[in-house]
């Protein structure tokens, strides 16, 4: 069953068409990875999805709401199901980490400040994070913003998760480690996820599907090893561009 299921999605910015009559699904449970060039609208497509953007035309079906059609007050309770890691974590600088993590649960719950406490510890202790809940975001690495971003993306539960760029300005090792995070969680909560990125390949190793975005559609949406071998010009393109030679999904593990 699709969670997400974008329909004739088209979107213009002044004259620029950026999405043409687009059409995209997303598995309950499953991790969707849009990739394409820079500039290709991968980033809009997420913005429909969040209902931050409404399309000229088509639907954005979400949770069984379009919500491109909400009111704000129904799309409020759409997003309740909806965590989000920006690139750059988004952390608050004068809040502590706990303090970053316990927002969404002091703003959105009406849990006791020991329940949140021990909510967000657990996601600490999940992220690797057990002795930095009275750091500032300042005295954290990259690849801890990054988890601390991830454990309060994933501080109420939701059913989504979208991810934009989430190892972008991360060496290798930091962004393996957050990849490496990203699976455990799915795991144990079983939340459904989109993620726009650009670290290719390895960010096919979280993928069930893969779908490139260019020339304003959805070219394919295959699960990772198709995608590698498909025929599809743009494809091809993509893969000699971006993986060289081609990719071996089954010869490395997260």
């Amino acid at each position: 069953m699709n969670v997400i299921e974008l329909q004739g999605v088209t979107k213009s910015f002044g004259s620029q068409v950026v999405l043409e009559n687009l059409d995209l699904g997303v598995s309950e449970g499953k991790t969707l990875v849009i990739v394409g060039a820079s500039g290709q609208g991968k980033s809009v497509i997420l913005k429909h999805m969040l209902g931050l953007v409404t399309p000229d035309s088509g639907k954005v079906m979400v949770l069984g709401k379009d919500v491109a059609r909400l009111g704000r007050a129904e799309l409020t309770e759409v997003r309740k199901n909806f965590g989000v890691l920006f690139q750059n974590a988004a952390l608050l600088d004068s809040m502590n980490i706990f303090d970053n993590i316990a927002l969404p649960l002091r703003e959105r719950t009406g849990l006791s400040e020991s329940k949140i406490a021990a909510r967000v510890g657990e996601l600490l202790e999940m992220m690797d994070l057990p002795d930095s809940s009275e750091k500032f975001p300042e005295q954290l690495s990259g690849g801890m913003k990054k988890r601390a971003g991830l454990a309060r993306a994933l501080a109420l539960n939701p059913k989504i998760v979208f991810f934009d760029e989430p190892t972008t300005g991360l060496d290798i090792l930091k962004a393996n480690e957050v990849y490496r995070l990203f699976h455990k969680a799915q795991k144990e909560l079983g939340y459904t996820a989109v993620i726009v990125s650009h670290d290719v390949p390895k960010i096919f190793k979280l993928a069930d599907k893969v779908a490139l975005l260019a020339e304003c559609k959805i070219q394919v949406c295959l699960p990772p090893e198709q995608f590698q071998r498909s025929e599809n010009a743009h494809v091809r393109s993509f893969v000699e561009i971006t993986m060289g030679p081609v990719y071996s999904s089954s010869s490395e593990e997260v």
